[in-house]
């Protein structure tokens, strides 16, 4: 086995890198406005529902048309999973997993393509989308991996007499509903784990993000990926999403998404259907509040500089994003002070250019959630230091906002906002801070800053979120490195990229031979 390793970043500042980039987003932008269609066992489908996919930085430009499913296209998807589940659970563990490291390898060769489409489709700055494609690669080299070691012999004791084996196999047909915030990165870990793991997969990508979802499948089908072991189905999630997760035949769903969206699956899901023989497995990643404390014995230049990025990075729009600064009193003004400072020069504008920071929001109506959340703190007491309202532009661009003086338990302190917009709350002391960071419904991501050896060790015990930082910024989760998924309402604490995940997508046999 190969040791797996993070991929790198590119180099924007280097102007050849930049150049090329440059060059990628005009070629993308002169295929907008194509046609894709659903594909289910490696069949090109066009039905007379229709749907476009926006640019959000230009409101009214099409990044392309997509098929809108009804219930007979998810049945249709449904019944070639079910055929092809049949061959596919079989394939060698080593066979599936070398599908994946093709592709990782494709992806690498396209990887400027896909940041390009992501940058008009997403609104994510370069950094942003090369970072998100990136941690695709990774899911595929180190699910990969694991199922080579999944595939091999696995310990058991052995009984006098007796052979004993275990070995896992796959659990049957799997919806993947994954977000449009990463579009790839997300989309790509929960794919390939189910189909490494020898299950088949039904992929309804977010209809803020398709494109993405359809540069993926292009991807596989150039991988040599068996037809029908991925079928590709947009459309609305209250139609065919729902029929999916409810389907008899559905083994198990893979989301990512809002808290709401999320319970609804875990509703329906445990609802046994008629002809059902299983329990559904739901595994869910369904956001956070996240809070970054600033402690009086920290460095408060880096502190600035990590809830700077960690809450206006593609524009706070990530389930990691620091949405709560916690600032021990001591130093809470000098931090507010240069935290402001910095935040009033970010960028905001169309990614496609290299020198904005921030982009547009991913489309109206989180715009329009995001401005009714800023006159919210400041109904409640909130003190608005800067942004607060749209930045000039034809899209849904809203500058960085923070608003100070918010008192645990205001609206913006509780409810994921989903956007650039920073509550501050001051603490009397270190212990408050954490008291305050645990008091949401969330338990996601968090970060503490302090150079203090003894608080860095309570915070390991009591900030209870499922990816804890120090000194760093609290979003960036490095696949291997850092398994991400959280507690509470944050959803099932699965751990992506973590050496536990494949095994939500398997089930194991035990079996013992007795020697005659």
């Amino acid at each position: 086995m190969k040791e797996f390793k993070n991929e790198s970043y590119i180099d924007f500042s280097n102007p050849e890198n930049r150049s090329k980039m440059e060059d990628v987003i005009k070629k993308a932008e002169s295929q907008l406005g194509k046609e894709y269609p659903i594909i289910i066992g490696g069949e090109n489908i066009t039905l007379e529902t229709k749907f476009k996919s926006f640019n959000p930085a230009e409101k009214e430009q099409a990044i392309g048309i997509f098929q809108k499913a009804d219930k007979d296209t998810g049945e249709k998807a449904m019944k070639k999973a079910l055929e092809v589940f049949e061959e596919w659970k079989s394939v060698e563990p080593s066979e599936r997993a070398g599908y994946l490291f093709k592709a990782a390898e494709i992806m690498r060769s396209r990887r400027l393509e896909i940041d390009a489409w992501e940058i008009l489709e997403e609104g994510k700055g370069w950094i942003e989308a090369d970072a998100d494609v990136a941690e695709a690669i990774d899911f595929l080299e180190f699910y990969g991996l694991e199922m080579l070691r999944y595939g091999g012999e696995q310990p058991v004791v052995q009984i006098p007499g007796e052979k004993e084996e275990l070995f896992y196999i796959p659990l049957g047909v799997g919806i993947v509903i994954p977000p449009w915030n990463f579009p790839m990165a997300i989309l790509c870990g929960m794919t390939s784990a189910a189909l490494v793991t020898g299950n088949t997969v039904i992929l309804k990508p977010s209809s803020d993000a398709p494109k993405i979802g359809h540069l993926f499948m292009e991807i596989l089908e150039e991988a040599g990926l068996p037809k029908g072991v991925v079928n590709y189905v947009t459309g609305s999630g209250s139609v065919v999403g729902d029929y999916l997760v409810q389907h008899p035949k559905t083994r198990f769903i893979a989301f990512t998404g809002s808290k709401e969206v999320g319970l609804r699956i875990v509703e329906q899901a445990a609802i046994t259907r008629e002809g059902q023989i299983w329990i559904k497995r739901v595994i869910a990643e369904m956001g956070g509040k996240d809070a970054i404390i600033i402690d009086n014995e920290s460095n408060l230049e880096s502190a600035v500089d990590g809830v700077l990025y960690s809450a206006f990075g593609f524009q706070g729009q990530k389930c990691s994003a620091c949405s709560r600064a916690i600032v021990v009193t001591e130093v809470y003004d000098e931090f507010l002070n240069k935290l402001v400072e910095k935040t009033k020069k970010l960028t905001v504008g169309p990614t496609k250019l290299y020198d904005n920071f921030m982009g547009a929001v991913i489309n109206e109506k989180a715009y329009n959630s995001m401005l009714s959340y800023i006159e919210k703190g400041k109904e409640e007491g909130g003190k608005l230091l800067t942004g607060g309202e749209p930045a000039e532009g034809n899209g849904y661009f809203i500058k960085p906002t923070i608003i100070a003086d918010v008192k645990p338990g205001d609206t913006i302190e509780q409810e994921e906002i989903f956007g650039p917009v920073l509550a501050v709350i001051k603490a009397k002391d270190y212990d408050e801070a954490i008291t305050v960071a645990n008091d949401t419904n969330y338990g996601l991501t968090g970060a503490v800053y302090t150079l203090n050896r003894e608080k860095i060790e309570k915070a390991k015990k009591l900030f209870h979120c499922g990816n804890l930082y120090f000194n760093r910024k609290c979003t960036g989760a490095l696949v291997g490195a850092q398994p991400f998924g959280g507690f509470n309402m944050s959803g099932t604490n699965s751990k992506a990229g973590g050496r536990d995940y494949l095994l939500l997508f398997l089930q194991a046999k035990s079996v013992a031979k007795k020697i005659v």
